[in-house]
């Protein structure tokens, strides 16, 4: 049987980096769409891309994915800036050698990355989840309250080798 591809968000799937961002945003008094865009490119990355922040076991679960040899895996995360490119991709390499690794300009969707037809992308945020199903992907949503929001939902991505 075919593998399907699988492509993983980053940001609130393996790393809570989200939470403690919006804080310090919060903090600084940032509400408008252009401050946060220059928050976000000068924002010191190694703050949020460690260990303090996985997610539900997200990297041990991502092993067993690639264990199982059931997809084509792949992560693919927005990024607002190089610097914090590089750092995701230091950060995901200390747990995996060889995997793939798409650093996806924030200004441009995830769909015109990737071939999504008959992909999978397990995300955070319904709206990456809205335009991989208009493209005839296949969206699970990450929650760690199991809010599908319509969507196929996953606590855990260890449970994408059950659902397929």
């Amino acid at each position: 049987m075919k593998k399907k591809n699988l492509y993983i968000d980053f940001d609130g799937v393996i790393l809570d980096t989200i939470t403690p961002t919006y804080e310090e945003m919060e903090k600084e008094n940032i509400h408008s769409v252009e401050e946060a865009k220059e928050f976000f490119k000068k924002y010191k990355w190694e703050n949020v891309i460690n260990d303090k922040y996985i997610i539900n076991n997200s990297i041990d679960d991502i092993k067993e994915i690639i264990n199982s040899e059931k997809f084509n895996l792949a992560i693919l995360t927005h990024v607002n800036s190089l610097e914090e490119a590089i750092l995701k991709i230091k950060y995901l390499r200390k747990y995996f050698k060889d995997i793939t690794i798409i650093p996806c300009p924030k200004e441009i969707s995830k769909t015109k990355m990737v071939h999504t037809e008959d992909s999978i992308l397990v995300d955070d945020y319904a709206g990456n989840l809205r335009e991989w199903e208009k493209e005839k992907g296949i969206p699970v949503r990450f929650s760690r309250k199991g809010n599908g929001k319509g969507y196929i939902v996953v606590k855990r991505l260890k449970e994408l080798i059950e659902l397929f």
